[in-house]
């Protein structure tokens, strides 16, 4: 137990020179590329060198719906990492970087927690190797050159009512969701109406993570459709003839990151997708890199299960021939306390009925979890304040449900805390069990598969999509796009899209509000409820407690 902040253990940390921790992984000096002593790309060539090597054991964390009494699914992941190494075994972690936007907003940093985190801390929440201004230039690079077309006489014909590609920034800004462009006077262009979504929600960002390679990163980025002519032909980057240079743009920034936890373990930090409004998993590349290098490896899927699995089984896992070996599910039960009705300020009360109640969240993310034929096993997150009868009730209420859950100290002990998960986890993705299925098949309709989502996953009663969504759908499979899998965007909060509808929701219609084709990355995107693509900032943002002390270090960073 520790009555530190996150960054200032993550600061006491003794780390190794990033060599020594490549060299764990048998990653030679000359295949990376460091930035500084604690961080290194790992290179393309050396990753090509790796294909015939078999692959390790791949575990997945996700975890119930999020709460403000925390999950710690990042936290698990980590702690989960160092446990496997501490057991014996040849473990390496796959994260996301992190998002200036949640840092400085309300959500907070992506490294993990306690005495369970990536290092250096600092660099990883704020700008680390630089990958996400990269993503951001190479968008906007695009942004600024169909402007530019239609400026110099627009041979291609584009429509500007019907331009679809927006600007991206990486940082929670309301005021940019809807702007106007090009206004004062003809040397400025012709204006129109467009916008900003955050860098994370961003189709480059998408692309670069699915991508397995420079050759199909440049496909896929000439593959964005950007806009359409008056009669209604696509327009892509490639056809803007901007690939090549968003291709220069992204070629450092391909290659993965490779960083330590604080005990030393490795850990790719690559890539940074939102689950809520993208496909919320780290590069397919640091993923198959680590599996090459590693004999198990943990990876994360954001926010819960119902986003983040989901999309990792039905886009990343369908779209780069994965198959996890074991699942770990996350909840605490201060969470599970909040989906059973009790406000946070009464959290800390002992509350076995409202444990049980909350339960329900969590036996419906089980239920879907096994639906995709992989074992799962419940890790629940200590808190100090958990009693003994509250923490028995979600084992039995698990049992019930044909799994196990473990208690997990990682937050406070490190790998000591989380060795008997360690050893199940161990077992388990040893154990030959995991028959994994996606949720559909690639044939079905895009309707059908928007709706397939929402009635088994989210346990809804219906869709209701409005008749130009339906159209365009249909559309988009008239021109070959029909094959495409779905990445859902909602609230993170609840099953439903209302965000206050704790537990396990029933008798409720999933609203389409609107799709997105995003050709390049290989999916489109269905836009549900009042989900923002933009987020802005809360009344009182973290970034207000943020700054440097008297001896130049970052405090209020979490």
């Amino acid at each position: 137990m520790t009555g530190l902040s996150d960054i200032d253990i993550a600061r006491a940390a003794t780390k190794a020179p990033i060599r020594d921790i490549g060299a764990a992984l048998d990653i030679p000096d000359a295949a990376l590329l460091p930035f500084g002593h604690d961080k290194a790309k790992v290179s393309a060539d050396f990753i090509d060198s790796l294909q015939s090597r078999p692959d390790g054991r791949l575990i997945l964390v996700t975890a119930i719906n999020p709460t403000p009494a925390g999950e710690g699914k990042t936290t698990t992941t980590v702690g989960l990492g160092d446990g496997l190494k501490a057991i014996g075994k040849k473990s390496a972690i796959c994260i996301r970087e992190a998002s200036l936007g949640p840092c400085f907003g309300m959500k907070g940093g992506a490294a993990g927690g306690g005495y369970a985190q990536v290092v250096p801390m600092e660099d990883i929440n704020l700008h680390f190797t630089g990958d996400f201004h990269a993503i951001t230039s190479a968008h906007n690079l695009l942004s600024a050159m169909i402007d530019n077309h239609i400026y110099w006489g627009n041979a291609l014909g584009i429509d500007a009512r019907r331009v679809v590609w927006r600007r991206v920034m990486d940082m929670n800004d309301r005021a940019l969701r809807d702007v106007v462009t090009s206004l004062g006077g003809v040397a400025n262009g012709f204006p129109r109406q467009t916008g900003f979504d955050i860098t994370v929600a961003s189709e480059v960002m998408a692309i670069l993570c699915l991508a397995t390679d420079l050759a199909d990163l440049q496909r896929r980025l000439g593959d964005i459709i950007v806009a359409y002519t008056r009669d209604k032909a696509p327009v892509t980057a490639r056809d803007l003839k901007a690939d090549g240079a968003m291709t220069v743009l992204l070629q450092q920034a391909l290659q993965p990151n490779l960083v330590q936890t604080l005990e030393q373990t490795p850990a790719f930090v690559h890539g940074g997708p939102f689950a809520n409004i993208a496909h919320g998993c780290n590069s397919v590349l640091a993923t198959r890199t680590a599996l090459k290098l590693a004999d198990y490896v943990v990876t994360e899927a954001g926010f819960g299960a119902d986003l983040g699995a989901e999309k990792f089984m039905d886009i990343k896992c369908r779209k780069a021939g994965l198959a996890p070996d074991c699942v770990v599910l996350v909840a605490t039960i201060r969470a599970l306390k909040m989906n059973g009705g009790v406000a946070k300020g009464d959290l800390g009360a002992e509350n076995v009925e409202a444990v049980q109640a909350g339960c329900a969240n969590l036996a419906r993310h089980l239920e879907n979890l096994k639906g995709f034929g992989v074992p799962v096993v419940v890790a629940i997150n200590h808190f100090a304040g958990d009693t003994e009868a509250e923490v028995a009730a979600v084992q039995a209420r698990v049992a019930e449900l044909g799994s196990e859950a473990i208690l997990c100290r990682h937050w406070a002990d490190g790998s000591a805390g989380i060795a008997n998960l360690a050893h199940r986890v161990a077992a388990l993705a040893d154990s030959g069990q995991a028959d994994f299925a996606p949720l559909y098949p690639d044939g079905m309709g895009l309707l059908d598969k928007i709706e397939t989502i929402a009635t088994r996953i989210y346990r809804a009663d219906g869709i209701s999509v409005p008749d130009g969504v339906r159209r365009q759908l249909e559309e988009w499979e008239a021109a070959g796009f029909g094959a495409l899998p779905i990445c859902m965007a909602k609230t993170q909060y609840s099953f439903s899209t209302d965000p206050a509808a704790r537990g396990a929701p029933t008798g409720f219609t999933l609203p389409v509000r609107e799709v997105r084709l995003s050709a390049g990355a290989g999916f489109v995107v269905a836009i549900c409820g009042d989900i923002m693509t933009m987020p802005g900032l809360p009344r009182v943002p973290a970034a207000e407690s943020i700054g440097l002390n008297a001896q130049g270090f970052i405090e209020g960073l979490f």
